[in-house]
């Protein structure tokens, strides 16, 4: 009996004894911080609302249709804190901030075309149609590799089965490459195994040069039906469209090129061009002008990733 009661006080007594000691182990230096009234400590808890943003899903837009989401981030009210009080004085610069991930990403939502990325993204892409103009797109890419602009270009598989050094050359740069379907057909008027078929034979031609897999598809003159999206949701590839277009193809003056474009920028723009004659002249005022309004110029899978 003496023995039980020894060990039931035994118990006891190391029980609380590892509560305590985990609290003062466990305790963070600034459970105090959240505890205090300090006036900097209240500044931040005042001033942090502005700082904040709401994540925001993937979704399905009535007109944008697919369209990604974007992160959001909540301030870390103790770790600013902490910052912000070594240095003696608020200072938003400091703030410490925890990224808050969408629930839904564009993977999780089902086949539909995309326009553009999200509109509270400062960042455009360039999208580059390639069926013809091999003439003009060394001075492009050279334009692009000056500047330091990645885009992607969408090449049709018989343009890549003739100019294989020049889709080696935009690969070598660090472009993205997409699909133009093969021999620029009319893709609207397929059915899905016919959209299907033409897929496969672009992708096989690219994936032969590039040894990469062909992530994202432009059908030729935009010409698609909801069959062309399925076909190629199916080979594992969204299907892009554009929301600012150079009408380069109708050679317009370099002037109405540009303005064409800048009176049409915006937040996640697609811009869709062509190797001309025209688009190569103008390419490096556009990036200039693009850039002076504050936009960066990304390729499209940053553009349609969920970072700000």
């Amino acid at each position: 009996m003496k023995l039980r009661t020894v060990l039931i006080i035994s118990m006891s007594f190391f029980f609380f004894l590892g509560i305590g000691l985990a609290y003062l182990v466990q305790k963070p230096a600034d459970f105090t911080a959240s505890q205090n009234k300090d006036p900097l400590y209240l500044k931040i808890l005042e001033e942090k609302d502005e700082y904040e943003w709401e994540a925001q899903n993937a979704r399905i837009d009535s007109v944008w249709k697919k369209t990604p989401g974007i992160v959001g981030r909540k301030v870390d009210v103790d770790a600013s804190y902490k910052k912000m009080k070594k240095k003696g004085n608020f200072d938003e610069n400091l703030f410490v901030y925890k990224l808050i991930q969408p629930k839904v990403s564009l993977n999780d939502l089902p086949a539909s075309p995309i326009y553009r990325g999200h509109p509270d993204k400062e960042m455009v892409a360039f999208l580059i149609n390639v069926s013809w103009g091999e003439e003009y797109l060394p001075g492009m890419i050279e334009t692009l590799a000056k500047h330091q602009v990645k885009a992607t270009f969408f090449i049709d598989g018989a343009f890549a089965n003739d100019f294989t050094d020049l889709v080696q050359i935009i690969e070598e740069q660090g472009h993205t490459l997409g699909s133009h379907g093969y021999q620029h057909k009319d893709m609207g008027k397929m059915s899905k195994s016919e959209a299907k078929l033409n897929l496969e034979q672009a992708d096989e031609m690219l994936f032969a040069l590039t040894k990469t897999k062909i992530k994202y598809f432009a059908p030729p003159s935009g010409s698609y039906n909801q069959m062309t999206v399925e076909a190629a949701s199916d080979l594992g590839m969204e299907t892009i469209l554009w929301t600012v277009d150079t009408i380069d193809w109708q050679k317009p003056t370099k002037e109405v090129l540009l303005q064409r474009v800048m009176s049409k920028l915006h937040n996640g723009a697609t811009i869709l061009m062509h190797p001309t004659e025209v688009t190569e002249s103008s390419l490096s005022d556009l990036i200039k002008q693009i850039k002076k309004e504050g936009y960066r110029i990304g390729s499209l899978p940053i553009l349609l990733s969920e970072e700000r």
